[in-house]
């Protein structure tokens, strides 16, 4: 594994103007082709998964979705996340970032990720100042999902849609980007084992796609 630039002592006291400045220099709000496209394959890093996923392109249509990285700004930023309604069909009770499926209304994935977040938790994009779009994510149900991380303004007022989503809170970003809070587990799938990150905090289970995501946010922006 790479050696992160930053060292854990330091990733502990990451600042807001640090992790922005990084991420403005590291991302861009081009719309990878793979969102739509199943020929190609994101690569996620692990074989099994991997495997997963060339079969699922396969099998299922692509789902494309954005979700929405927000960054509080405070003297400690912060990352927006959600815990999805116990009833849902899908993910139900898991922890989750705003977003959801891209639709023909959206102009754009940002556009997506945006009206998601007004919609799931009341987030008004006033208070939203996006940088760029993440790596793209492939799930083992289709979807493609496309991140934007975003700085979230501190003020904002949310109100939380109770159809979708039954909590929102916010986990600090020095501990979400700590290596050692990144946890790694097996399952198998279809006779291969592929592995999984987890991110547990107090008494939130981060995991699958959400701690994924995360993953890929260190590796892009804390990681030389």
């Amino acid at each position: 594994m790479t050696e992160p630039l930053l060292k854990r002592d330091a990733t502990a006291d990451l600042t807001s103007a640090e992790f922005f400045g990084r991420a403005q220099a590291r991302l861009t709000f081009d719309v990878p082709p793979g969102l739509t496209d199943a020929s190609i394959i994101p690569r996620s890093g692990d074989e099994g998964t991997d495997q997963m996923l060339r079969v699922v392109a396969q099998e299922r249509p692509i789902r494309p979705a954005a979700v929405l990285i927000g960054i509080v700004e405070r003297d400690r930023p912060t990352v927006l996340l959600t815990q999805r309604s116990a009833h849902l069909n899908d993910h139900a009770g898991q922890i989750s970032f705003p977003g959801g499926k891209i639709d023909p209304i959206d102009a754009t994935p940002l556009d997506a990720a945006l009206r998601e977040a007004e919609e799931e938790i009341g987030l008004d994009r006033a208070f939203v100042s996006p940088v760029g779009y993440l790596d793209l994510y492939a799930t083992g149900f289709g979807f493609r999902i496309l991140p934007t991380v975003a700085r979230v303004r501190p003020g904002f007022d949310l109100h939380v849609n109770a159809d979708e989503v039954d909590e929102v809170f916010e986990v600090p970003l020095a501990f979400l980007m700590d290596p050692i809070n990144h946890q790694v587990h097996s399952k198998e799938w279809r006779g291969m084992m592929r592995s999984y990150y987890a991110m547990p905090f107090a008494e939130r289970y981060i995991w699958g796609a959400t701690a994924g995501i995360l993953r890929v946010l260190y590796e892009r922006i804390i990681v030389a």
